[in-house]
């Protein structure tokens, strides 16, 4: 697939089974920091910060700083894609993005695959400038939102508790839905190959909200679009693996991984590690999928979940990570518990 590294989070992606597995954290650069805080409050407001490429790089290289994880993810957001493309969207305090909603046919001609050049490019200069600022045996990963999760936001306007206007919108309007979604394919394909022209050794996409979709419309809107995806990726740069986040999927798990050509895939914490194991691990690198919440806790609670996924996974390759991002409040003294229960 990919060929050989002296990074042990590439090492893991090539199938490698390691006696210290890597570890890192998503939504690791992020507001549990204090340093992260003072940078956010200097850019002004988020979307800035993101399309800084500086102070984006500052806060992506502050965890690595302090905790020495053995991967960094870009900082930036989801939700760059839907803005870059010409969408209204900000960040209100304390609530969360806000998004002008699309809902139809004529209102996805706000959608523009030719305005994006700006932004993406502003990224991409951000991923250059954090892989020249990394230790040289920490890999950096691209990400961005799949298009399902994405789309949730397009024509919901915010995040929703069950991601209804958009399960609504698929079924009473298909042409429209799928019209957003090859769009939305197109762009993830131009964003994260940037991302991969700067430097990024390692992809991952976020389908955040995979959980909200029965079977039939689950091959629909998660199965097809990342196909697509990740079959034009791996055409570009079969060298740069790629790891799958279909949270909330449960037994659909399987069905992803069965379809899509992904290295690895990001487990949440509501799988058992050991079905993670029978049902998975023979066939990827699995990564996850301690709760944020044991976390949080520390102590007994943290432990009992590092455990469980040890005793799980040992003889396969893995990675570990949280099953979704660090909770905001997290004391920093349980992430240094983590990494030294992890690196016993």
């Amino acid at each position: 697939m990919t060929k050989s590294s002296n990074k042990i989070f590439l090492k893991a992606l090539q199938g490698e089974v390691l006696e210290q597995p890597p570890l890192w954290m998503m939504r690791q650069a992020g507001r549990y920091l204090d340093e992260y805080r003072k940078v956010r409050e200097q850019a002004g407001s988020f979307l800035k910060l993101c399309y800084n490429p500086e102070l984006a790089c500052e806060v992506t290289l502050q965890p690595i700083r302090r905790f020495g994880f053995d991967a960094s993810i870009l900082f930036a957001d989801i939700l760059v894609v839907p803005d870059a493309l010409g969408q209204n969207v900000r960040f209100e305090t304390g609530e969360g993005p806000r998004l002008n909603p699309i809902t139809n046919l004529e209102e996805l001609k706000q959608l523009d695959l030719s305005k994006v050049d700006e932004k993406f490019n502003s990224i991409a200069e951000t991923v250059k400038l954090i892989k020249a600022g990394l230790p040289k045996d920490t890999a950096l990963i691209g990400f961005c939102g799949s298009p399902w999760t994405v789309a949730t936001y397009i024509v919901g306007g915010q995040g929703t508790v069950n991601q209804a206007p958009a399960r609504s919108v698929a079924y009473s309007d298909p042409e429209f839905f799928q019209a957003l979604m090859d769009i939305l394919v197109e762009a993830s394909i131009d964003y994260l190959s940037r991302q991969v022209e700067a430097g990024a050794e390692a992809l991952q996409l976020f389908d955040s909200w995979a959980g909200s979709l029965p079977v039939d419309q689950f091959e629909c809107w998660i199965i097809e679009p990342t196909v697509r995806i990740v079959d034009a990726l791996r055409a570009k740069y079969p060298h740069i693996p790629i790891i799958g986040f279909p949270r909330g999927a449960g037994p659909l798990y399987s069905r992803y991984i069965e379809a899509v050509n992904v290295q690895g895939v990001s487990v949440d914490e509501t799988i058992d590690p050991k079905w993670a194991r029978d049902h998975l691990q023979s066939k990827v690198t699995v990564q996850g999928n301690v709760d944020s919440l044991a976390l949080m806790a520390g102590g007994d609670a943290l432990k009992r979940q590092v455990d469980m996924v040890f005793e799980a996974w040992s003889e396969g390759p893995f990675i570990f990570n949280l099953g979704h991002g660090i909770q905001q409040f997290t004391p920093l003294d349980h992430v240094e518990q983590f990494i030294k229960l992890v690196r016993r």
